[in-house]
């Protein structure tokens, strides 16, 4: 017995060093944390439960046999944020580069199943190498076991990545399939392809960090959902933004209390919408003043700029929000933003996140650019995201809602709930000029009659008041009292229940 629990102490202890100090030594020069410290920041203190840590790879070949470390290469386990349930698996790349073995890949997969079964979170945090090449096949296997588990997990429990160093060929494919992707900047990359294969094939030059670092991936690309300056922010951040998500597809947000009076006025707003309508002005704005103690976490804040997403609370509950912003291409929905708000909006409905949609969008982005690719299929995901989902959904028009592009968002016809406009609301096929224009053709040159016109089609048609004689705006609403209109209809929609047609599965234009 005595010599059991030497040899437990012993196996255990070589496990928590992992590759040993000096391998540890220098991911502290990296600037990067080890697996164990990074799940020490993230689980509440003394609640992380591990499991498998005495397990150690199988293979033989190459010297293999000769080389084997407890653990192998990634610590998994259960523990609690903010006193929830989450489990979590950790690469440590001190040991074989955090690469991906047999039986590392059935580690994470037990996890995985575990998470599955009891309706938890799952969070990855990944710092790997990729394939272990000395086990071939096999780890190619174990990657598919991990993808399959990720696509069954989908829209049943919340799957979070970190990338908090490299992620590269197969491996980037389990976080693609995962809810949300946070990076890590300057020590962390993911590429399906490395700089030495792209210049071998295509003769290009390019860095790690230009080609798939955090940078990249937050800005241009629209892989990376937010970016965080080292591991320790980003660690403390995944545990706020735990805060907004439920445990599962079968349970709704938590509420958060908190002392923001529901019937709070904000009469800044009365004056926020300028009077010229080709003035923007900045939509999150709107947001911090509409949420519980202005607090807003924003999702994606550096790509597509021109629509906002992330989650605020109106009561103490979790709303996902959806806004078209002014400043940046005047709103305009194009390809990236159609992509990147049904995406947001597809994770709400599958858990449970009530919707609250602002409007200020003059139309869809015109030119070849967006037509060649593929605007109607894009913008139709952005449709299509709305219209199925089942969660209250609650719409605002703050001023512009033109031509498609106000079917789109969230409106009465799409199965909204209920949808309320500013008085500065313009609802219309389009805007005044572009109509009279096409209208009254034969008098284009004559300014006078033009001006006339378009004055004309303003007072009739760029306000609320048509759409709202149609039932297809429930309440035309000052500005000021917003906070208190929205928190009584989302409270009044807390119960609501609505289905869809039995189906396989839809089929979104992807």
């Amino acid at each position: 017995m005595k010599g059991n629990i030497k040899e437990l102490e012993k196996r255990k202890e070589a496990a928590r060093l992992g590759g040993g100090e000096e391998r540890i030594q220098k991911q502290h020069a990296k600037g990067k944390l080890t697996a164990r410290e990074r799940i020490d920041i993230l689980i509440d203190e003394g609640t992380f439960e591990e499991l498998d840590t005495l397990v150690e790879h199988r293979a033989v070949d190459f010297g293999m046999e000769e080389q084997k470390i407890p653990g192998d290469g990634v610590v998994t386990g259960y523990g609690k944020i903010n006193g929830r349930l989450v489990y979590v698996f950790s690469q440590d790349f001190t040991v074989f580069g955090g690469s991906l073995s047999e039986t590392h890949a059935e580690k994470i997969c037990k996890v995985m199943d575990h998470a599955m079964q009891n309706g938890a979170p799952l969070i990855g945090l990944n710092d790997s190498g990729g394939a272990r090449i000395q086990e071939g096949v096999v780890s190619l296997g174990g990657y598919a076991e991990v993808f399959k588990r990720n696509v069954l997990a989908s829209g049943v429990v919340p799957q979070i990545s970190l990338v908090m160093g490299p992620c590269a060929g197969g491996a980037v494919y389990s976080p693609a399939m995962t809810d949300f992707i946070f990076m890590v900047e300057d020590s962390s990359y993911m590429f399906v392809t490395g700089p030495d294969v792209v210049k071998t094939v295509t003769h290009e030059e390019v860095s790690a960090e230009e080609l798939g670092g955090a940078s990249t991936h937050s800005k241009k690309s629209g892989v990376a959902d937010l970016t965080f300056e080292n591991d320790t922010e980003a660690l403390l951040m995944t545990r706020e933004f735990m805060s907004f998500l439920p445990q599962n597809n079968r349970e709704k947000p938590p509420v958060i209390e908190n002392q923001d009076p529901m019937d709070r006025e904000e009469t800044s707003l009365d004056t926020l919408v300028p009077q010229d309508p080709a003035k923007p002005y900045d939509m999150k704005e709107v947001i911090h003043k509409l949420g519980d103690e202005g607090e807003f976490f924003e999702i994606q804040p550096n790509y597509a700029q021109n629509i906002v997403i992330g989650f605020i609370r109106l009561n103490g509950t979790t709303v996902g929000v959806v806004g078209n912003q002014p400043m940046v291409l005047a709103g305009c929905l194009d390809i990236d933003s159609s992509i990147k708000a049904a995406r947001f909006v597809r994770f709400c409905d599958a858990f449970n996140v009530p919707l609250l949609t602002l409007v200020d969008v003059p139309g869809f982005m015109p030119g070849t650019s967006q037509e060649h690719g593929g605007i109607i299929k894009h913008g139709a995901k952005l449709l299509f995201a709305y219209a199925e989902a089942t969660v209250p959904k609650v719409t605002l028009i703050t001023r512009k809602a033109y031509g498609g592009a106000y079917d789109v968002m969230s409106s009465k016809h799409i199965r909204g709930d209920v949808n309320f406009a500013w008085p500065s609301a313009e609802i219309a096929v389009m805007g005044p000029k572009g109509a009279v224009e096409i209208i009254f053709r034969k008098d284009i040159g004559d300014e006078q009659k033009i001006q006339k016109r378009t004055e004309e089609y303003r007072e009739k048609f760029a306000n609320p008041f048509i759409a709202a004689s149609r039932g297809f705006i429930d309440d035309v609403i000052l500005p000021h009292r917003s906070r208190e209109k929205l928190c009584r209809s989302f409270d009044m929609l807390k119960d609501k229940q609505q289905t869809n047609p039995w189906r396989k599965h839809d089929n979104i234009p992807l």
